[in-house]
């Protein structure tokens, strides 16, 4: 079986379990991963990433937060300690492990990326807040306490950390999308 299949399996798994013993029955894998997942692939083809790489790297980036290992601060650490297990387990070559393991790592701004598969992955987390911005209300009312009156404020500042957060590459294929949600939401 395909590598990357038996990682998606393993991830959709734990996304179930996930959404069974949360208290807010949050669904990670249809709230996020899978945009992560597509968004990551899309920019793979658009800047000539190896897609096996991106895509291990997409399924596994939150892989800490889904087994509830650690604080969220840490998660990309402890991500990276994970995915780690997680492929050795399917005998996963270690160079390329390697490349999975730094997308893991380095998920939570494009800015920490040295390589193009490590950016795919973290533009394509960004990229899922544009994509669900249901989620997004989800976050500010269940996560986060946010009262109606201060959604719009916090929307404002997310989305504008996010769009800053983006590569530059990135930024300019998205901001059409990004200025429409910025004038519909915010």
């Amino acid at each position: 079986m395909d590598i990357i299949k038996l990682v998606e399996d393993r991830v959709k798994d734990l996304c179930i379990k996930y959404k069974n013993e949360a208290e807010d029955n949050y669904d990670f894998w249809n709230e996020h991963i899978k945009y992560v997942y597509d968004e990551s692939i899309s920019l793979a083809h658009i800047y000539n990433a190896d897609i096996e790489i991106v895509s291990l790297g997409a399924l596994l980036h939150d892989i800490a937060l889904i087994e509830k290992i650690g604080d969220r601060k840490d998660h990309h650490i402890n991500g990276k300690i994970i995915a780690d297990k997680i492929l050795n387990e399917y005998n996963y070559p270690n160079d390329k492990k390697e490349r999975v393991l730094d997308c893991v790592y380095n998920h939570r701004s494009s800015k920490n990326g040295s390589t193009i598969e490590e950016l795919c992955v973290a533009d394509a987390d960004i990229l899922a807040h544009f994509d669900n911005i249901p989620m997004l209300f989800n976050s500010a009312f269940k996560r986060n306490n946010i009262e109606l009156s201060e959604v719009r404020s916090w929307m404002k500042e997310v989305f504008e950390k996010d769009y800053n957060d983006l590569s530059d590459k990135t930024k300019e294929i998205f901001k059409e999308k990004y200025d429409l949600i910025c004038k519909i939401i915010l």
